[in-house]
């Protein structure tokens, strides 16, 4: 595993910091003021856009396509360190096209899309003309386990009709909303895991009410995280993604990737944490002295630096894994970061709104907001306690395949010496 950044990635790396000096860090104060007035997206975003596409600086989180040849595109690996530098400004991902959730719907369009459906859908948001959003959790059920998902995808002749309701619906009130993929039963008679389905709607359909855009911890996102009810929905059997039955299948090889693209933006947050409190550690001075020369507070910054560099670690790896063996293999480690990048951000943030006082609660700042979104990261794409759950039963089994025999036998003779026994 060599985890040195080439020269590609370090002329990207270059490159990418640049663009967000000119064009993205300038307008932050203005993207959140026009944003709360109701003028969402800004007026100037559309120009921050055209301008990546002219540098190149345009869906770079997609990976090689089975139809490429090897090396077309960026490899996870090459793609990390480029999502923690847009990650740094919450609204800058889909200045690039690589934001969530859209980046994931695409990788499955990619995937699983018909012909039609490509040029319908996924053409449009690798240019840029949509955004999309993925319907899956519902507030009746517990969607940590999407075989509880009660949403109903009936076939009626050639169309199928929906009925339910889901909710945290990332860009279900963004004006360009284009398509929506939409996570449903289709026979629940079938094994657990064959009962679902997806099919795509377009948002305008009759009978798409989008009921409320739920605020995260105080935050409400302009893009909106919706509660959406589908009553009675129609939509031709054609639209339907991939064959009926395998929408659990379909929704794990999304997740796989879309986690971690997550964990990279994440650690560009933390990295934006840490800043903060380095400057405003060296710039109070609290009885007689520098912030930053107070014990506790070196302590933060030395533990925060650590753990950044840990985590990012464990993002490459996995990086490497799913490029080297594929999104199964990596399974755990997907898990292992998800965890870990989550409550990391909580942690960076909390630290550092420490070190800023009462200023580190308001908007002055966005350690507010980090520290939310972080709080948000540990139920998002799954809850901490399922994805440790997943990760104790693949150690437990791999202990139980491979065991450590050999362990045991020698402890007992150490303890007998130690005792004096032998």
């Amino acid at each position: 595993m060599d985890f040195a950044y080439s020269p590609k990635v370090k002329e990207l790396q270059s490159q990418l910091t640049r663009f967000m000096e000119i064009h993205v860090v300038p307008r932050d104060q203005d993207w959140h003021r026009q944003s709360e007035a109701g003028r969402f997206p800004p007026d100037f975003c559309a120009s921050i856009k055209a301008a990546a596409k002219a540098e190149g600086l345009w869906n770079l989180f997609l990976p090689t396509l089975p139809d490429e040849a090897p090396g077309t595109r960026l490899a996870n690996l090459e793609y990390a360190p480029l999502a923690e530098i847009m990650g740094r400004i919450y609204w800058s991902p889909e200045m690039f096209n690589c934001n969530a959730p859209d980046t994931g719907n695409m990788e499955i369009l990619h995937m699983f899309a018909t012909p039609d459906q490509k040029a319908r859908y996924l053409q449009r948001l690798l240019d840029g003309e949509i955004r999309s959003a993925f319907c899956m959790t519902e507030p009746e059920v517990a969607s940590s386990d999407a075989t509880n998902i009660r949403t109903q995808i009936r076939r009626e002749g050639g169309d199928y009709v929906i009925n339910g309701r889901k909710w945290f619906i990332t860009n279900a009130t963004h004006p360009l909303l284009g398509i929506m993929i939409v996570m449903g039963v289709t026979n629940p008679d079938a094994e657990p895991h064959r009962r679902q389905s997806m099919v795509l709607v377009e948002p305008r359909t009759p009978g798409v009410k989008v009921l409320r855009n739920i605020p995260i911890m105080h935050h409400t996102s302009p893009e909106g995280h919706c509660e959406v009810l589908f009553e009675n929905v129609r939509v031709p059997a054609a639209n339907m993604l991939g064959e009926e039955g395998a929408g659990f299948a379909l929704a794990q090889a999304r997740l796989g990737p879309g986690r971690i693209h997550h964990c990279m933006r994440t650690i560009g947050q933390c990295e934006v944490a840490l800043e903060l409190m380095l400057e405003r550690a060296l710039n109070r001075r609290t009885f007689g002295k520098a912030t930053a020369d107070h014990d506790t507070v070196r302590e933060a910054i030395a533990l925060s630096r650590t753990e950044i560099d840990m985590a990012r670690l464990l993002v490459l790896r996995t990086a490497w894994l799913i490029d080297e063996h594929g999104n199964k293999a990596a399974r755990d480690e997907v898990s292992q970061i998800k965890v870990v990048a989550a409550r990391l951000q909580t942690t960076v943030t909390n630290r550092a709104m420490q070190v800023f006082g009462s200023m580190g609660l308001t908007p002055d700042t966005p350690l507010s907001y980090l520290w939310t979104w972080g709080r948000a990261l540990q139920l998002i794409d799954g809850p901490d306690e399922v994805h440790l759950r997943g990760i104790a039963r693949s150690v437990v089994r791999r202990h139980q395949r491979e065991g450590l025999s050999s362990v045991m036998p020698h402890w007992s003779r150490l303890s007998a010496t130690l005792d004096g026994n032998e």
